[in-house]
């Protein structure tokens, strides 16, 4: 009997110990996102917010919010037309600049580390956004490969959930993910 119990318990050993894959990121409903929001633990991944969206962010505890998007689209008033800065301050929220994808703005693994840095820093949920979630899912899939460890396949599974595509930037020598890890060429 003795033998039987040990021999079941090394035959479901490995399944025990094997450690589970993350959730995938939950795509939420909620008014003024382009294109997408999706929830990734304490990190939301998303697209442009509207004011009212990163207000309402704001009341569910969002403390940092990480705009990917350039200056240029920043100030363009037609694409964002209000002072995300300004309205981040108003609400006590950390804003923080990490412009991706423009012609003096590569994806690099410096820019991986800045988000890392200020998600570790903040005392709340966060926002990472850029247009419509490209940039974002990149940059969200570079930081689960750098900051959390996953596999590569297993960070891009994770970014596909939310609106990773095949999109590479004008600028790009390399998929934006592999840029962003410093894998260009490889």
């Amino acid at each position: 009997m003795r033998i039987a119990l040990l021999a079941a318990s090394l035959l479901f050993a490995p399944a025990a110990f094997a450690q589970s894959a993350m959730p995938l990121p939950e795509k939420l409903d909620l008014p003024g996102f382009q294109a997408v929001i999706a929830e990734a633990g304490s990190v939301y991944v998303a697209g442009q917010p509207s004011e009212a969206a990163l207000r309402d962010l704001a009341a569910k505890g969002v403390k940092t919010v990480i705009s990917l998007r350039t200056p240029m689209e920043m100030n363009n008033r037609s694409m964002v037309p209000f002072d995300e800065a300004a309205v981040a301050a108003e609400l006590n929220i950390t804003y923080v600049n990490v412009p991706l994808g423009g012609p003096d703005t590569p994806y690099t693994p410096e820019a991986v580390d800045k988000v890392i840095a200020a998600i570790k820093a903040s005392d709340g949920e966060v926002l990472l956004y850029c247009t419509i979630g490209w940039r974002a899912s990149h940059m969200w899939a570079a930081y689960l490969v750098k900051e959390k460890g996953l596999s590569y396949e297993e960070a891009i599974r994770q970014a596909e959930a939310i609106n990773l595509n095949g999109y590479t930037p004008p600028n790009a020598s390399a998929r934006p993910v592999d840029q962003l890890l410093g894998r260009a060429g490889q």
